[in-house]
């Protein structure tokens, strides 16, 4: 006698297209990158039920907590039809931790969740991989994840990825300090790697307007496909920008996403100060002008979708500015003033 009232017809899960081997194979092959990722306060071990953080081993001794938590967008659309999935977990993590020091704080740990229709392990281990990268970047730890396989729900190939992050301050030290805020306080900018996550649904009309294919010589970037150099992933700020917080450099920082400059900079400010840049202080990557002029998109168009080479900004004193730019230089980033505030 069966307990299957349809005999040896009865239906499996895998059947109804999860595969659980695949996933369990999956754990197994991302493991390592993401014990690689242990830091102070967090080891970094999949398999629990939830992440766990001790802000006392990390050294914070009256912590606040912050949380964001953010996507890659349609840049995963390039990553999917190229087949180049490496770097977009750098994005994802990048996304996240670069909002957390906005505010001045430290990432701590990174959770992810990544879902597909059909789960293919090795194509996810290489997303993941990217992730953990990004986590070593930000001094934060891979603390767990999750994995969704959901047929019906995606197209072919398809997948998609969400990001989380959880970082701390010491109280009294988040950003922004508007309060301390004045005219004449200089903007300082800090280099982009190029559009980062943010514009790619039309990036890639004006790549489909190109004729280009993905594997096509890239006009901006000798030696790169047009694939490899629009998946440049996006910088993460986190380690350049501590030594800045540590010594209360900073009085605001914004974190220059979709909106460009002139969107995401007013967020860090009081209401009866503005920002006035000087479109002219730094050199924008060759991706924009080759993006400006493929696609014919008009100025005002381009300084409110892109970041245009500059993807963190920091308020700081005038007397600081120079210090400020050395320090975030010798980190391993790129400074330079952009800007003042004035009244309004």
């Amino acid at each position: 006698m069966t307990n299957n009232p349809n005999g040896t017809n009865g239906l499996t899960y895998a059947q109804a297209g999860v595969d659980i081997d695949e996933g369990e194979r999956l754990v197994d092959l991302i493991k390592p990158a993401a014990k690689s990722t242990a830091r102070p306060g967090a080891e970094a071990a999949l398999g629990g039920f939830a992440a766990v953080f001790d802000p006392k081993a990390a050294g914070f001794k009256d912590p606040i907590f912050l949380a964001t938590t953010d996507g890659v967008g349609t840049k995963l659309k390039i990553a999917i039809e190229s087949g180049r999935h490496e770097t977009v977990g750098i994005d994802l993590v990048a996304m996240c931790v670069n909002d957390l020091s906005a505010q001045g704080a430290e990432p701590l740990m990174f959770l992810d969740y990544y879902a597909t229709g059909k789960l293919n392990a090795e194509e996810a281990a290489k997303v993941v991989h990217g992730i953990a990268e990004g986590c070593r970047q930000a001094g934060a730890a891979l603390a767990g994840g999750e994995t969704a396989e959901m047929p019906g729900m995606y197209a072919k190939g398809d997948y998609d990825l969400a990001g989380f992050s959880v970082g701390a301050a010491e109280r009294g030290t988040l950003l922004p300090r508007v309060e301390e805020m004045q005219a004449g306080d200089v903007i300082v900018g800090i280099a982009s790697s190029g559009p980062h996550s943010n514009g790619y649904s039309l990036v890639r009309k004006i790549v489909e307007r190109s004729g280009l294919a993905w594997d096509a010589p890239a006009p901006f970037a000798a030696g790169q496909t047009l694939a490899e150099a629009l998946l440049t992933p996006t910088r993460i700020y986190a380690k350049a920008l501590k030594p800045v917080f540590e010594a209360k450099l900073a009085k605001g920082a914004a974190h220059i996403t979709g909106g460009g400059l002139v969107e995401n900079t007013p967020r860090a400010l009081p209401d009866h100060l503005a920002a006035e840049f000087d479109w002219d202080a730094w050199t924008r990557p060759s991706v924009f002008e080759w993006l400006q002029s493929t696609g014919g998109v008009p100025e005002e168009e381009m300084r409110r979708t892109f970041n245009l080479g500059v993807g963190m900004i920091l308020i700081v004193a005038a007397e600081k500015a120079d210090e400020v730019v050395a320090m975030i230089n010798s980190g391993g980033e790129t400074a330079f003033k952009i800007g003042t505030l004035k009244a309004v």
